[in-house]
């Protein structure tokens, strides 16, 4: 069965293989002990907190194999970016020139180096490994920080953004990225994105244009790529939209990737979650895929399966006893759950 936690210290060195495997762009787990000790303690001390108001917490969750033990996915969620560490975007604009004289009329694109975004919580993190991307595992592994979610509001902003990869070429090279190297960084894209990635960002105020820059001086392969998302990134971000995230025109500074947004209690699986009370019962028909929950912090558990069911007569969440060990539920207790497929696979 596969269950999602909260990472705990003992799985350091999954996690690192994780951050490994993940490659290049990945800035949320860079290839650096000290950084990923730190996301894991900084995690833990983010559970173990009684929240009223979201800040500085940092959620990470690690997809667990129960059967072999294997770490083998991670998700997680950011409380409230942009508060020690500034975040940065370009925002998209359009400027008007305008002649009466000459009878001209010019709309033309900008982008400007912006950090609107301060405060908001931020989806991340989500790594799957190749040989469990099947079913509905990646369904699961987005949508489970929104049972998190609906259950511990008080922990999130109003506004949850989710930042998406950017277009790169064969190389892993980003076509946005070689005209802000050239003019302004005049370092590589792996040194900029490991600077990213372990949280040393002062080089970005310091070095990218802080003008409005003119979309239409920049070179032609880098205009194209403009709020478009890495073709591996095209189901993640049909998934986000479908539950209701939107793209207001923010794109990352590296390379141009768009940062979708949407409010809290209108994301679909927010919103259409339930909280029921339990019942273990020793067979359940195969129907509806659900993802369930228990509604604990620091004992968080989640998993999905099709031998869970909910009874509307009794209001009850039927489930399995194998079900009910994973998520450490008992009778009467109460849990979260989603439908994450109508009707057997």
């Amino acid at each position: 069965m596969l269950v999602i936690r909260p990472i705990q210290s003992s799985d350091f060195a999954a996690l690192r293989q994780i951050a490994e495997e993940s490659g290049p762009g990945f800035t949320s787990l860079p290839v650096n002990d000290g950084r990923l000790q730190q996301k894991i303690a900084h995690s833990e001390s983010s559970f173990a907190q009684s929240v009223e108001q979201p800040g500085q917490q940092g959620y990470l969750f690690v997809l667990e194999d129960t059967a072999s033990g294997d770490i083998v996915g991670t998700t997680g969620i950011e409380a409230a970016v942009g508060l020690e560490t500034p975040l940065y975007h370009f925002q998209q604009n359009r400027v008007m020139h305008h002649s009466a004289e000459l009878n001209v009329l010019n709309q033309l694109k900008t982008l400007t180096l912006c950090n609107d975004y301060t405060g908001a919580s931020e989806i991340c993190t989500l790594f799957l490994r190749q040989s469990y991307r099947t079913g509905y595992t990646g369904r699961f592994l987005s949508k489970v920080r929104f049972l998190f979610m609906a259950e511990h509001p008080q922990r999130f902003a109003e506004t949850v953004i989710a930042e998406m990869r950017g277009v790169s070429n064969g190389n892993g090279q980003p076509p946005f990225w070689g005209w802000l190297q050239k003019l302004f960084l005049t370092i590589d894209f792996p040194a900029a994105d490991h600077l990213i990635g372990i949280g040393k960002k002062a080089f970005i105020a310091e070095l990218m244009p802080r003008h409005p820059i003119y979309v239409g001086l920049l070179p032609e392969e880098a205009q194209q790529v403009i709020g478009q998302v890495h073709e591996h990134t095209r189901p993640a971000l049909k998934m986000l939209q479908q539950e209701g995230f939107i793209h207001r025109g923010y794109v990352d500074l590296f390379d141009a990737g768009p940062t979708i947004e949407a409010r809290l209690g209108q994301i679909h699986s927010v919103a259409s979650s339930l909280k029921v009370p339990v019942r273990v019962v020793p067979k359940v028909e195969p129907g509806q895929m659900l993802a369930v929950s228990n509604t604990e912090t620091q004992g968080f558990r989640a998993s999905f399966s099709d031998q869970a069911r909910f009874d509307e007569h009794q209001g009850l969440l039927l489930i399995q006893p194998e079900l009910a060990d994973a998520l450490q539920l008992c009778d009467g207790e109460l849990a979260r759950f989603i439908v994450l497929e109508k009707g057997r696979r």
